[in-house]
């Protein structure tokens, strides 16, 4: 049975992936900051004849964190997928309006947190038959395809985690790892809002199709959600 551990799980695509991979079979590590009101998860749960625990983890907490490795050393996981992230407040994205408070609690969500779940799990991951680890990027963060401005915020962090994401790729290489960097596309969700082009369910089906389909020569390639590339 493959193996897969997804962060922010309790809604948006992170629950819908959830969904998805437990009805194919799949043996879910589901990880979400408070459990205990992550209510559709919780039901998904206890229906899925133990296919799917959940698991609470706040990214960014470091005892947390090495507590759930704790829990699951030595068991191989075929999928690390770093979902969770946040936005950043909407009051501090435009320019006049920084905040240094607001952008490093979202550089630590959005960059430092996945690169250490990558550290913390990168032996887990080695362990698996797919040895693949996903990163939910944005197509926000790439300075090419910047035409708007604004979201100064949101636009680095997902730019720094790309950069995270390319040395990676590199660098886990050698143990045949390969780092998926994607673009869910513009979803309908609270962060992407009700005009969405995309529903989470077209979304996480699309996200498993690139993953299903990742060679050696996509890791650490920006790929949007029909499977073409981006540019940084």
């Amino acid at each position: 049975m493959p193996t897969i551990l997804i962060t922010g799980t309790n809604r948006g695509i992170g629950l819908e992936l959830t969904q998805q991979y437990a009805a194919d079979g799949w043996r879910i590590y589901a990880c979400c900051r408070n459990p205990e009101t992550a209510d559709e998860l919780s039901t998904l749960a206890a229906q899925s004849d133990g296919k799917v625990t959940v698991h609470k983890l706040d990214t960014c907490n470091d005892e947390q964190r090495r507590a759930l490795a704790a829990e699951l050393a030595g068991i191989p996981i075929d999928i690390l997928f770093n979902n969770a992230g946040m936005y950043g407040n909407w009051d501090y994205q435009s320019f006049g309006s920084s905040d240094r408070n607001e952008w490093q609690n979202t550089l630590d969500a959005n960059v430092i947190a996945p690169m250490q779940m990558m550290e913390t799990f990168a032996d887990n991951v080695a362990a698996s038959e797919q040895k693949l680890i996903a990163n939910m990027s944005s197509k926000m963060g790439s300075m090419q395809d910047n035409g708007s401005g604004g979201s100064y915020i949101y636009r680095s962090s997902k730019a720094a985690l790309n950069a995270v994401c390319v040395s990676a790729a590199k660098n886990l290489a050698p143990r045949g790892i390969k780092v998926a960097v994607l673009h869910p596309g513009w979803v309908r969700t609270d962060m992407g809002g009700e005009n969405g082009e995309l529903s989470v369910e077209e979304s996480a089906s699309a996200l498993r199709r690139n993953l299903a389909s990742m060679t050696d020569e996509d890791s650490g390639r920006f790929m949007d959600i029909d499977g073409s590339t981006i540019p940084w």
